[in-house]
């Protein structure tokens, strides 16, 4: 399958104009110098970069036709194509290098995908972090203060399910959690639900390169970046300078709040997992 000059440049534009309108907060904050608790997750912990995100990749199997100036003849991963003139990802060469990695994200979105979504964990994971710690993870205040923190994780249950966040619950709080988590065990244990899961995608999709068509990959992100609001809003900080509404999972209402939103990313997620998982299938080699 092979993309005419006019369209791949059209796309290429549109995509660039995408991710610029998608980082703009985070790169005023950075280039004014001030730290974002909310933004700056998205590219310390999945180190994103805006770079990164404005490369506009067709896609597994998709040439670029009359593509002599296209960018991507000095990204790694592409080559020739049949057509003369065109260049193309070269995705035999990258599922063989990768291969583990390919196989390894499969397993989880496959699993995450076989799961029913849980709604009950009410972004208690952020608190289990602080619960009982003389330092937080980020420098900005606690909304109920270190002892009202500790009551609601004490009042609370915790069900958290993603490893990636279970391993920062302090020593005090990993007992209080419903199961012990661990890295071998992700692929059974993720599900849809979850705030953190839904966020992962994008790290997935940045993680299979060229074979994700960029607009695929914005998608991720842009779904990344809206739970993260929420993950942040339901957090134990006070995250309201950064024009975020806290949602206080403290009551009924703010936990009811945090479910109907969890329910509507996880329908989000739903068809980038899908994708995503398709793309990652190991029997494409």
């Amino acid at each position: 399958m092979g993309i005419e000059r006019t369209q791949w440049r059209e796309r290429t534009a549109a995509h660039l104009e995408r991710a610029d309108a998608l980082t703009a907060v985070w790169r005023a904050s950075r280039a004014a110098g001030r730290a974002h608790p909310i933004d700056d997750f998205l590219f310390t912990y999945y180190g994103s970069s805006a770079s990164l995100l404005r490369r506009w990749h067709p896609g597994e199997g998709v040439a670029l036709l009359d593509a002599a100036d296209a960018p991507h003849r000095a990204w790694r991963w592409y080559g020739a194509g049949d057509a003369p003139g065109s260049v193309v990802a070269d995705a035999a060469a990258f599922r063989v290098e990768k291969a583990p990695l390919v196989a390894a994200i499969a397993r989880i979105l496959r699993g995450t995908m076989s799961r029913p979504g849980q709604w009950g964990c009410f972004g208690m994971h952020e608190w289990a972090m602080v619960y009982r710690a003389d330092e937080t993870r980020h420098p900005v205040p606690l909304r109920l203060g270190r002892a009202g923190t500790d009551a609601v994780v004490e009042a609370s249950a915790l069900r958290c399910t993603h490893f990636d966040a279970f391993r920062f619950f302090t020593p005090a709080a990993a007992p209080r959690n419903a199961a012990v988590l661990t890295r071998d065990g992700q692929a059974a244990t993720e599900q849809p639900g979850c705030l953190h899961a839904g966020m992962d995608l994008v790290k997935w999709a940045m993680k299979l390169g060229p074979l994700v068509p960029g607009e695929l990959l914005l998608d991720a992100f842009a779904l990344a970046r809206d739970i993260r609001w929420l993950d942040m809003a339901a957090s134990p900080y006070d995250v309201s300078a950064w024009g975020a509404v806290a949602v206080e999972v403290e009551t009924a209402a703010g936990r009811a709040e945090y479910a109907r939103r969890q329910r509507e990313f996880a329908e989000r997620a739903a068809p980038i997992r899908a994708a995503l998982a398709q793309i990652a299938d190991p029997s494409r080699r």
